[in-house]
């Protein structure tokens, strides 16, 4: 079998195994299981917390004793185990710890892939520049195949979605013992102080004021991607609750419409050269944070009716809002750093947006949604006012029966329901997206280098 669509194999179930769930798993946390928001943002976190040392352990011991790939298909394995395991999982505490399990098997597969994708074209004498990106596309199209599959079986809000993750980890880690052999590199070296061998010595560019504000930067933006990835699903599937909306193709499709969102990343890749040399990297960046300021408010006041073209033109935006962010800011590190610090400081990119910023965005969001921006009815007068139907409807009446309330001979509720407050939620992200857009504007002095415009040119080729 041809070694590239081997490598593209692997990275098309790498992201499927991510994308049946990630998604997702609001529906099954607020809908099925009905548990608080402050608990499922420190859920959100775990991806984080994974991130900031399990990449760095699995890259050390893949450097020193064992083959990537065999490391790779061992944690896959591990993570199908924990996968198959969460469905019995029924306390919020226990399934934010054997999340973060799942997490600390998965996260550092993202690394170990690209790295045996990296090794195997070297090896095989393939151009990595040229052969690679038409490779990793397909771990996007993986991510969007998963979302698909778990909507259109019906189980967005299940838990069938980890079986259908845990199952596609299962194969992908026996497959990744097939994969061409990556031995130890042995790049560390044996006398390396413990510092090194972390890369913690990335943190010595904090020193630098300007190199200080991008990386402080970038994890505010890393929070904002993740507030989309946690909440956007559940906040499409919950204008069911709505009776005007209940049947709408946005509430029985909404892992559908969300996967816009990763359709259109592959899309501004494209572009990302033509704006990179009309711009400059500055400005890209600042195009990025508007764009995210235009996911949220558009997202505020998006509605599955009259005004499903800006839920579209949100999903369309993020593209723009991820990739231009993400790679602008890697070409920013690769030219403005030197040999010796570029690897620790496009590992330290990595680790304020995808852990620290992941951390910061879930945490803060979810306490926030549940002190502010969840509503407490008692009746169903201000109920039906809040959805916008009459009292007597019979949509409505069949909601507050499935959340296990009684509605006494007064009106109010023997419990009192919880609801989400959707449109001052998303124009709270849209303020926090534009208030770090106009701060980055005016703190980051940047100008265009020669290292900057060779390194544009060269992605552009």
């Amino acid at each position: 079998m041809n070694v590239k669509f081997r490598l593209t194999i692997m990275s098309f179930m790498q992201f499927f195994v991510w994308g049946a769930w990630l998604i997702t798993i609001a529906n099954y946390w607020f809908g099925t299981k009905q548990w608080d928001g402050t608990q499922f943002g420190a859920i959100f976190a775990t991806m984080g917390f994974a991130s900031l040392f399990m990449p760095t352990l699995t890259g050390i011991i893949a450097d020193k004793w064992v083959n990537a790939e065999v490391l790779y298909g061992i944690l896959h394995i591990l993570y199908a185990g924990v996968l198959f395991y969460l469905p019995q999982v029924e306390s919020p505490n226990a399934f934010f710890w054997t999340i973060l399990l799942a997490m600390c098997f998965y996260m550092p597969t993202i690394s170990l892939s690209n790295s045996i994708s990296y090794t195997t074209l070297k090896s095989g004498n393939f151009d990595v520049v040229k052969d690679f990106p038409p490779i990793r596309v397909w771990g996007t199209v993986g991510f969007i195949a998963a979302m698909w599959i778990t909507n259109l079986t019906g189980n967005k809000a299940s838990a069938y979605q980890f079986y259908i993750a845990g199952f596609g980890a299962l194969l992908l880690g026996i497959y990744a013992f097939t994969l061409p052999k990556c031995k130890p590199s042995k790049l560390i070296a044996e006398k390396a102080s413990l510092i090194q061998t972390l890369g913690l010595e990335a943190f010595k560019l904090f020193a630098n004021y300007k190199m200080a504000l991008f990386f402080i930067f970038s994890m505010f933006l890393g929070g904002a991607l993740q507030l989309t990835n946690a909440y956007g699903d559940v906040f499409l599937d919950e204008f069911k609750n709505f009776p005007k909306y209940a049947d709408s193709f946005v509430v029985k499709y909404s892992t559908i419409i969300m996967s816009i969102s990763q359709v259109s990343e592959t899309l501004f890749i494209l572009a990302i050269p033509f704006f990179l040399k009309r711009f400059g990297i500055k400005k890209v960046m600042i195009i990025a944070m508007l764009a995210w300021v235009f996911r949220f408010g558009l997202f505020a006041y998006g509605n599955p009716a009259g005004n499903l073209w800006m839920i579209i033109l949100s999903c369309v935006v993020y593209g723009m809002a991820f990739d231009f962010f993400n790679i602008s800011g890697s070409l920013f590190v690769e030219t403005s750093t030197t040999a010796k610090t570029r690897s620790s400081a496009q590992g330290m990119f990595m680790m304020m947006t995808n852990g620290f910023g992941a951390v910061f965005g879930s945490l803060v969001s979810g306490w926030m949604i549940d002190k502010y921006f969840t509503k407490t009815f008692t009746s169903i007068e201000a109920t039906s006012a809040f959805v916008g139907a009459d009292p007597s409807n019979n949509h409505l009446l069949n909601f507050v029966k499935s959340q296990g309330v009684s509605i006494l001979n007064n009106g109010t509720f023997d419990k009192a329901i919880h609801m989400k407050d959707w449109h001052s939620i998303w124009l709270s992200f849209t303020i926090y997206a534009l208030i770090i857009t106009v701060l980055f504007a005016l703190l980051f002095k940047h100008k265009h280098t020669r290292a900057e415009v060779e390194a544009i040119e060269a992605i552009s080729h």
